[in-house]
């Protein structure tokens, strides 16, 4: 599967494409360096717009976290503690035990591209900039969780963000620490002076709120399309140009950690889907790769080529089987229970993931790797689904579906089809279909796989609930409340506003799973929605029991079929740069960061000698 701007967002097509050679990239800097050029693609993001500006709140922008843009920490996906980050911009910081703030102290020798001092305005003009996109820390929708209450600059290098304790959340810091820092003396015209009344206004109530929140969405708009002359980075590189096949980046000489930085250039090249990239790790003409979906045949081809290693960690994500339940059947727990019966999940990742997941060993809404930390003891009691043809024939039948000629139809007697959609070029998600659908046609269940265009596509479409089956990242950790909203959140009808849970009627408010906002659990009634929402409020100890009950709700309600467990496969080679970390926290880099980029800045790779 290509990874996702966004996840959760969690984000190919053309084969047989080699890289262009475009601006021509030496093996040398023009300062004279012998580091040599580090060659990778942006995983994150297909296709590189020359026009673009180097702007990293624009879809298109020529910006690249870990290498040109920097973060004041980059958050890992630590298994449990959602507040884990390596230092980024940000040197070290503070957080109380009650959560209540960070206090954020700045790489003392920080220097932008440009020779000018990294200071708190910078980081108090960033965060500004980070309420006009809705930021997890830096909303100003009236009783988000997690919200920043004040931003105060204590001197030159310091700055403290505090906690709206009105609707507290456990991962508030990480919020804070995801924050890109830009410099003021470029960004200063990007929103107007007076943005800070702006955000006072909006955080408040009344007409003169509304109006103030209209602001920022139209301030959020200039920020996108805010089209800096030329790249002021803060990170260990610059951009230096970009053309439709690559973007070259030079080595920062202001960088505060440029000394053990050895890449004199980046060149980071263009790609529009994952036969692509199988190319280049093919060719041997990446020294670094993230995650890239690829069948047992083309990882064999990359192993071979040399100098090429997979270096394998673990990635907070699931992929499952979603039903919407405002369509019949699968409104029925039976059906879906059934359904879980006949699949073989080992088979299903055997051949759409064999090197990138591991096959769920049940349903819980928890990568298995992660709930052996969260729920140890409520794992092994959880229903396995093994493939079971008479336990899927028996919960069929009781509800209410009749098997003629070998076929299983509706109870009231019409034909059933099982459709399943994926988006186009999504390679591992397409080959798990159609083995699902052989599997299920075997069984006397008839199917289908259709293809949507693209994923944007896909996403509208099934948040619009025009499919009956789709597939559904889910177990986004670390934070115990976002594992468990991809089940249980706004796309199964609950919102959380203001620490208050509303729940909709499926087709509403973007409820497409449309399941009931009550289940039953060991027969007892609860509303997992709400149960959800609570892991937003408390801390690790008080979680796990509540997330012991949500695993327990999601086996036995089925609102998904977990189908497998992704690996964090780091494509790699050898022959040009070494030190790759193996460290596994290491390799679990947050959503939107190039994991390389910050092993550069650190330290860690090293040139071949």
């Amino acid at each position: 599967m290509k990874r996702l701007a966004a996840v959760v967002t969690l984000l190919g097509l053309a084969a047989g494409v080699s890289a262009c050679a475009g601006g021509g990239a030496t093996n040398k800097s023009s300062s004279g360096g012998g580091g040599g050029l580090f060659t990778t693609i942006d995983v994150n993001r297909p296709g590189i717009d020359a026009s673009a500006p180097p702007n990293p709140y624009n879809p298109k922008g020529n910006a690249f976290p870990g290498y040109t843009t920097m973060k004041l920490g980059f958050v890992v996906n630590h298994l449990t503690d959602p507040n884990k980050a390596l230092p980024g911009m940000a040197a070290s910081w503070e957080i109380p035990p009650d959560n209540s703030s960070i206090t954020l102290k700045l790489q003392p020798n920080a220097k932008w591209s440009d020779g000018k001092p990294v200071t708190a305005e910078d980081v108090k003009l960033s965060i500004a900039i980070a309420y006009t996109q809705g930021s997890t820390a830096f909303a100003v929708t009236p009783g988000a969780a997690g919200a920043a209450a004040d931003v105060t600059v204590v001197d030159e290098k310091t700055v403290k963000v505090t906690q709206d304790l009105a609707n507290p959340s456990p991962k508030f810091a990480r919020g804070v620490l995801d924050t890109t820092v830009l410099p003021s003396h470029v960004w200063n015209t990007a929103v107007p002076a007076t943005i800070w009344d702006t955000i006072k206004a909006a955080r408040g109530e009344g007409p003169e709120a509304e109006k103030a929140r209209e602001d920022i969405t139209k301030l959020g708009q200039q920020v996108i399309a805010f089209a800096p002359q030329k790249d002021v980075a803060g990170g260990p590189f610059v951009l230096e140009r970009a053309n439709p096949g690559e973007a070259l980046l030079v080595k920062n000489k202001h960088f505060f950690n440029v000394a053990n930085v050895v890449p004199d250039q980046v060149k980071v090249l263009n790609f529009t889907g994952n036969e692509q990239i199988w190319n280049y790790l093919s060719q041997g003409k990446l020294d670094h790769s993230g995650f890239v979906a690829a069948p047992t045949d083309v990882m064999t081809r990359i192993k071979a080529a040399p100098g090429s290693e997979v270096i394998k960690g673990y990635s907070p994500v699931a992929v499952s089987m979603a039903f919407n339940q405002s369509k019949k059947p699968y409104d029925n727990v039976h059906v879906r229970r059934g359904l879980a019966y006949l699949i073989d999940r080992d088979q299903v990742t055997k051949v759409a993931s064999p090197e990138g997941g591991t096959a769920a060993t049940t349903t819980s809404g928890i990568h298995q790797k992660a709930a052996g930390s969260w729920i140890p003891e409520t794992l092994p009691k959880l229903e396995a689904y093994k493939p079971d043809p008479a336990k899927a024939e028996e919960e069929f039948k009781q509800a209410g579906l009749t098997k003629k000629d070998g076929k299983w139809t509706l109870a009231d007697g019409s034909p059933w089809k099982v459709s399943m959609h994926a988006p186009a070029g999504f390679s591992d998600w397409l080959s798990a279909q159609e083995n699902i659908k052989s599997q299920l046609i075997k069984a006397g269940v008839d199917a289908e796989v259709v293809t949507t265009a693209d994923y944007p596509v896909y996403l509208e479409e099934l948040a619009a609930g025009k499919y009956d089956v789709g597939f559904w990242l889910i177990a986004l950790g670390p934070a115990p409340y976002d594992i468990f909203q991809r089940l249980y959140g706004v796309s199964n009808g609950w919102a959380n506003v203001g620490g208050k849970v509303k729940h909709s009627a499926a087709g509403k408010s973007g409820n497409w799973m449309g399941g009931p906002e009550q289940i039953e659990v060991d027969g007892a009634k609860v509303n997992p929605g709400e149960l959800t929402a609570k892991l937003n409020s408390v801390g690790p100890e008080e979680a796990k029991p509540i997330m012991s009950q949500l695993a327990q709700a999601a086996n036995q309600d089925l609102p998904v079929i977990q189908l497998w467990d992704y690996i964090n496969n780091q494509f790699v080679n050898n022959s040009r740069f070494t030190g790759w970390p193996h460290d596994d926290e290491l390799l679990r880099m947050g959503q939107g960061v190039l994991p390389s980029g910050v092993w550069i800045q650190q330290g860690l790779i090293k040139k071949k000698q």
